[in-house]
């Protein structure tokens, strides 16, 4: 279940100790690029304050907004299950997409032909130098795993997924899966 090297498609949980970084405390990242010039990825469990509508007066409806993560938090991003109605889109892994046309997207969803189960917006990305992941794997800052959801990982609760994780591993990872975000309202 638990992979060492991580590669496109994967998730990275953080570790239980990643404690005070309010960018990846309890996060799950989608690595939506792993290679040797280093890793880009997108917080999926970090919903911000905002609707799509708010960014984006145009597209009309209430589809939430997330952290993607603390590189350029003034773009937004997003991933989809939709290759066929989104050109130029890329294949992340599994069915999984990323980009694509935007105004298509925007007409699209102004159609309903796209859900909110279909597609997730993020403000910003998670992003990694060379060698940079590899050595936070080795400090321990985060477990890599497969993408067991497949394409429905863009669909998945966000509010439980950590500790649901938590739980899948198992062992000292249960304790943490009950534990306060914050060790100090304990």
């Amino acid at each position: 279940m638990i992979t060492i090297k991580p590669k496109r498609g994967d998730l990275l949980i953080a570790e239980p100790t990643i404690i005070g970084d309010s960018s990846f405390n309890r996060s799950i990242i989608l690595l939506a690029d792993h290679n040797e010039e280093g890793s880009i990825g997108f917080i999926l469990n970090k919903p911000l304050e905002y609707t799509i509508n708010d960014l984006v007066p145009e597209i009309e409806v209430p589809f939430k907004v997330y952290n993607g993560g603390p590189v350029e938090q003034d773009n937004l991003y997003f991933i989809h299950k939709v290759p066929e109605l989104i050109p130029n889109s890329v294949e992340i892994s599994l069915g999984v997409f990323w980009g694509g046309d935007f105004n298509n997207v925007a007409e699209l969803i102004a159609n309903n032909e796209i859900k909110e189960t279909d597609i997730r917006f993020f403000l910003g990305y998670s992003g990694w130098e060379v060698n940079q992941l590899e050595n936070e794997l080795k400090t321990n800052s985060w477990l890599v795993t497969e993408n067991i959801y497949k394409k429905d990982i863009i669909a998945k609760d966000y509010e439980s997924f950590w500790k649901e994780k938590m739980l899948e591993f198992g062992g000292e990872y249960s304790i943490w899966s009950n534990a306060p975000e914050n060790p100090n309202y304990n």
